[in-house]
This record gives C-alpha cells, sequence and structure tokens, in this order.
C-alpha cells in the first residue's frame, strides 16, 4: 500500500525548495535601502533629489530622517546610515568617532544657506540687528538677564523678548553660535529649542514679542508670516551697512557672517555599493535645480565640478573641519 504522507512530504518539499529560492532572488534583485539622516535645513534638498532619484531608479528606496547634524553623525560614525546631512561642517571629535569605527568618509558641499533672523509682523521696532546685538541677546551670560527688548537698544519697547532657535544637535545651532557668541555650542538656555524648523517658525508667527533663527528655506515657504531682520557686520570692511539674506546677497558673499556652505557626507564603505554611486552622483547633477527648487541658493557649477570631481577622486576627509567661518567654497577647495 501506497504511503499517502510520502506524496505530501514530497510536494511539501518541493515547495519549501521554490519557497527558499524565490526569497533569496527578491532579496538579491531589491536594492537596499540607501539611509540618509541629519540637518533639517539640508533635508528638503535632500528629499527633492530622492523624489527624482526613485521616479526615474525603478526599485530604488531612500529614507531619510531629520535629528539634526549632530544626530546625524551620531548615527553616521557608528555605522547606522550611509549619509549625513549637515548643515556645518563635521568636527574634530566627529572625525575621531568615525575614526574608531573605521567610518571613512567623502565631504561633499551640495548648496549655500543663509541664516535668517526673524520677528513677528508687526514688530515694527526691529529695523535691523548687529551682530553685537544678537550677541548680547544669545550669550550664555544673557540667560535671565537680558529678557525685554529694552535692554537690547535704547528707544526699544520695554516688554519681554521671547526667543526661539534650533537645539544643540542642530548644525544650524552650532554655526549660529560660533559666529555670533565666538564659541560653537555657547548660548543661553533659557529659549524656545527645536530640530524642527516648522515648530520654529510657528513660536514667531504667533508672537508679535518673539525673536527666532533658521534657514532661509523656512523663511522663503512662511515670509507671509514672518519679518526679515537685516544684519549689520561691524566687521564688514566695505561698510555696507544692514544686509538682508536674499540668495543674491549669500552668492556674492555680502551677507555675513551668516552665510555657510550645507554639506551631505558619504561613507567610503557606502560607495562600494551601485545604488548609493548612482544617487550621489545624481544629488550632484541636480543639485543646482534641486536646491532652487527648494528655495535654497544652488552652488556656482565651477564649485560643483569640483566636488564632483571630490567624489570621483574618491577624496576622504573634510577640507572645512578646520576652515574658519563664513569662508566661502572657493576659498576652502582652491583646487583640492
Amino acid at each position: 500500500m501506497k504511503n499517502p504522507m510520502k506524496g505530501t512530504l514530497i510536494v511539501l518539499a518541493l515547495w519549501g525548495v521554490c519557497l527558499v529560492t524565490t526569497t533569496r532572488f527578491a532579496q538579491a534583485a531589491a536594492p537596499g535601502s540607501i539611509r540618509v539622516d541629519g540637518s533639517s535645513t539640508v533635508f528638503p534638498i535632500t528629499e527633492a533629489v530622492a523624489e527624482e532619484f526613485q521616479a526615474v531608479e525603478r526599485g530604488a528606496r531612500v529614507t531619510i530622517g531629520i535629528s539634526g547634524t549632530g544626530g546625524g553623525f551620531k548615527k553616521f560614525c557608528m555605522g547606522e546610515i550611509d549619509l549625513v546631512n549637515a548643515s556645518r561642517p563635521i568636527k574634530a571629535m566627529e572625525i575621531a568617532a568615525c575614526a574608531a569605527k573605521k567610518i571613512d568618509f567623502v565631504e561633499l558641499p551640495i548648496a549655500y544657506d543663509g541664516l535668517v533672523v526673524v520677528v513677528h509682523p508687526t514688530n515694527k521696532w526691529v529695523d535691523h540687528l548687529t551682530v553685537a546685538e544678537l550677541k548680547k541677546i544669545w550669550a550664555p551670560e544673557a540667560k535671565g538677564k537680558v529678557t525685554r527688548w529694552s535692554q537690547v537698544r535704547a528707544g526699544w519697547p520695554d516688554r519681554e523678548i521671547h526667543l526661539s532657535g534650533p537645539g544643540v544637535d542642530s548644525g544650524t545651532f552650532d554655526f549660529f553660535t560660533e559666529v555670533v557668541v565666538g564659541k560653537s555650542g555657547a548660548a543661553r538656555g533659557d529659549y524656545i529649542a527645536s530640530e524642527d524648523d516648522n515648530v520654529l517658525v510657528q513660536s514667531v508667527a504667533t508672537d508679535p514679542a518673539a525673536l527666532g533663527f533658521f534657514g532661509l528655506a523656512y523663511y522663503e515657504a512662511n515670509k507671509t508670516r514672518l519679518r526679515l531682520v537685516p544684519i549689520d557686520d561691524a566687521n564688514d570692511a566695505n561698510g555696507r551697512g544692514p544686509i538682508a539674506a536674499t540668495r543674491e546677497n549669500i552668492l556674492q558673499g555680502r551677507y555675513q557672517p551668516l552665510a555657510r556652505p550645507l554639506f551631505i557626507y558619504v561613507a567610503k564603505s557606502a560607495l562600494a555599493r551601485p545604488d548609493v554611486v548612482r544617487f550621489v552622483d545624481f544629488y550632484l547633477k541636480n543639485a543646482a535645480a534641486m536646491a532652487t527648487e527648494t528655495d535654497g541658493v544652488a552652488l556656482p557649477e565651477t564649485v560643483l565640478s569640483q566636488v564632483r570631481a571630490r567624489l570621483q577622486k574618491r577624496t576622504l576627509g573634510s577640507a572645512f573641519s578646520a576652515a574658519a567661518a563664513g569662508a566661502t567654497l572657493t576659498d576652502v577647495l582652491g583646487g583640492r
């Protein structure tokens, strides 16, 4: 008598072999997700690039988080992500953290940005601010002491000043404190802090006594709800007086010291993957268009060609970590 279970077991065994084979084929055929995290300022540009890339690269997957530049570098140096969006150059301690985990990287500037200082549209007394006045407001020693507009400049109203700005993991926070206060990370702690720039926009747009700072793109997207404050740099050798954060002023180097380059950092190990190489190539080919589309400031082609050369040569390390704040891309890249 034939064993009815024998035929069943053979069928199940064959089905199992087919299932394993199909599963392995699917896993081999599907590209891995390209993992990105970091700056909320760079996020809109990378998101726009990722959307276009996934539209032309069938099956490509790009996941993008927003944990701030510092948070992004922590993940990057642990090998958890492939790329970092960064609104400032990598710090020495972050380079050391990456080296400890044997994470080599290529540094790629992708756009310019300006930090904007904004007030509520009904604020009519602030015509401009000097860098010295910004320092007076934001320095650590101002905590609990500089709390009213009248303390910033004589003749301004005797009413509370309510401050908003990025949190400590933000590259925007690091850059602002370095160029305004004189030391990266040095700032008063009694202000509304958030890694989400939309929260900062809302805090100023709903408060007539507020003052905040964040990246240009978020002002451009909300300019009817905010008023831009021109900045007067006393170190401006040309004596141009207060300058507004427009794209032209940023690109021409007139808006100082609150203009800066934006970056992506790519792990060398990730560049061994064809999908990552295609994504980064696509990013640099479309960086100017995507920066403009997302209200950023596009790099000139002369600079982008130097950046593409860094990728092609797999130039490792940072050219910007030791550069002075406010240095132009051309100054730093030179012939590198």
